[in-house]
């Protein structure tokens, strides 16, 4: 019997950067923004909105050409802080439907679902939940791709931006594939490119006419890929990084809040939201860590260690008061709230662990 086709979905970050960029400073939005070196250096765009690229502008481009094509546009230094977070948020809806999940960069991540019982099992559902989750909670557009492996779901994702959702059925490859320009290759560079139309190679149904012996001698070890990918097989794993340094919850409010006893109700919901992962993986956390963003995005976070692990209960209210104190909390309202759990341990049994007496470290 046949195994069912894998279901993969690739997820793209939209002018990633740019978009953070846009999103946290209302004068950008609408407007050309360029990440990366300033046009009278050596710099080049690390990305840039889509206002900018309709001027030419691309990533990697030199920022002195891109303030010839675009005289108008904003250039901005890279914030990596800021692109981590929103990674890191990202990556968090990523977890709520999926565990086998491969990050590839801060903007764009693998996620095998061939197992998934979300939306009936379906990868397209799925990936519009998925999508539609990130706008919500992040501000942030992604693109994805749905298809039965790595190659084609990467492929996808690019085909419909921004704001795009694609699927590669296993009955569609074969076709796509013969069609797609050997330029859109996902994995065959400018030089590759060149080579292979050098070659006679200017498609997928090219590539597939070419026998494996040739293309050996052309290419080398990479000649297998190519035949394979020309033939819509690809059986890479999507590998998940599954060592959990830490597992947090956080929510952004609608409305800035700035009660403080508020904001200790609201990171105990969250704690309980926290230690209700850890329970379900079998963990225990010995360090907690708080997360405030205020409303005028300054961020800052507060620690604790204890010397066994965290429990639920009562007294964690005066754990979280404790570490808000020193902080500017009751003089600046706050927009988002974190907690996390880190300093993880398996454990055996539930009743392994007793709650610390949080009161003794006070």
């Amino acid at each position: 019997m046949q195994d069912s086709p894998r279901k993969i979905i690739h997820i793209d970050m939209d002018a990633f950067y740019a978009a953070v960029e846009q999103r946290d400073n209302p004068v950008y939005r609408n407007k050309p923004v360029i990440v990366g070196g300033k046009p009278d250096s050596r710099g080049v765009v690390a990305t840039c909105s889509y206002e900018a690229r309709l001027f030419g502008v691309h990533s990697a481009m030199p920022s002195s050409q891109a303030v010839r094509l675009c005289p108008q546009a904003i250039f901005i230094n890279p914030r990596f802080d800021a692109y981590r977070e929103a990674s890191e948020n990202i990556r968090h809806i990523f977890s709520q439907y999926c565990d086998c999940v491969e990050p590839l960069s801060l903007d764009e991540a693998y996620l095998d679902v061939s197992n998934s019982g979300y939306c009936q099992g379906s990868a397209t559902l799925l990936a519009r939940q998925i999508k539609q989750d990130i706008r919500r909670q992040t501000r942030l557009i992604a693109s994805a791709g749905i298809s039965y492996n790595k190659f084609l779901a990467k492929i996808a994702s690019d085909l419909d931006k921004p704001d795009g959702l694609h699927v590669i059925t296993p009955e569609q490859a074969a076709q796509f594939i013969e069609k797609l320009p050997i330029g859109k290759f996902h994995g065959i560079g400018p030089a590759t490119e060149k080579k292979m139309r050098d070659l006679g190679i200017q498609n997928g149904y090219d590539l597939k006419q070419i026998p494996l012996p040739r293309l050996q001698q052309h290419f080398g070890k990479a000649a297998r890929h190519y035949y394979d990918i020309a033939r819509g097989i690809d059986c890479r794993p999507v590998k998940a990084h599954r060592d959990r340094k830490s597992i947090g919850v956080e929510t952004t409010f609608a409305e800035d809040i700035g009660d403080a006893q508020v904001i200790i109700h609201q990171l105990q919901l969250l704690l309980s939201q926290a230690l209700g992962k850890l329970s379900e993986k079998k963990l225990a956390a010995h360090t907690l860590t708080i997360k405030i963003k205020y409303r005028d995005f300054v961020q800052i976070t507060r620690s604790r260690t204890l010397p066994q692990a965290i429990a639920n209960g009562s007294k964690t209210k005066l754990l979280l008061a404790d570490l808000l104190k020193n902080t500017a909390i009751g003089e600046k309202k706050v927009r988002l709230l974190g907690v996390s759990l880190s300093t993880l341990q398996e454990f055996e049994e539930a009743g392994q662990y007793r709650q610390t007496d949080l009161f003794s470290l006070l």
